[in-house]
């Protein structure tokens, strides 16, 4: 059984505060998903803002300790998730290098919900926790914008808007398992990398 999470964290290229809203995230995970379960049968749930920021966490803001807050709750529900034995793709602004690694050792601690497979047993030594760096130039974010947030923050109706103000850096992940650049990829060839990956690492069957 592969049970995994794919962490999709955004980021801007050639700027010094690099992620948000617009880069890919959620379409990449939503097409991923679908290729997963149509054509290798896997269970799995794919978490982003929309369904988080909305249910569990609509009592964060945006500020620097309630995004470190969003980050552990939303990897504490990734780890009951793998543990069930799903697959999550985790679609989310992460802009704390501190609190993905945290994520990661909470992901790569014993996985303790029922009888292992065949497959999970010889998986063991495998990354529970599979960062994903999805890149996109922030006028590209921009242009796409399909939430209407960069109107917002450039007018000063959102303040702490990573890739916008000044008071909310993105600290870059110096080792992420896959790089996707979404300005120069489609959706397509990005889910393509994405398989690839899973396949090259035993993840998947060929």
């Amino acid at each position: 059984m592969f049970s995994r999470t794919l962490s999709l964290t955004s980021t801007f290229l050639n700027t010094p505060r690099l992620i948000k809203s617009g880069s890919g995230k959620s379409t990449i995970a939503t097409a991923l998903e679908r290729e997963l379960v149509l054509n290798h049968k896997k269970s799995l749930y794919v978490l982003d803002g929309d369904n988080i920021r909305h249910g569990l966490n609509k009592d964060l803001g945006f500020g620097p300790g309630d995004r470190q807050e969003n980050i552990r709750r939303i990897g504490e529900v990734c780890k009951l998730f793998t543990d069930a034995g799903l697959i999550v793709l985790a679609a989310f602004v992460s802009p704390y290098r501190e609190d993905r690694d945290k994520v990661r050792a909470l992901l790569q601690e014993k996985q303790t919900g029922g009888i292992e497979s065949n497959e999970q047993k010889t998986s063991s030594e495998r990354n529970n926790f599979i960062e994903v760096y999805v890149q996109a130039d922030v006028s590209l974010c921009e242009q796409r914008d399909p939430k209407g947030l960069y109107k917002k923050a450039r007018l000063g109706e959102i303040k702490s808007f990573t890739g916008v103000s000044a008071d909310a850096p993105f600290e870059s992940p110096p080792n992420p398992e896959v790089v996707l650049d979404t300005g120069s990829m489609c959706v397509e060839d990005c889910v393509s990398q994405l398989v690839e990956y899973l396949k090259e690492g035993g993840y998947l069957k060929f």
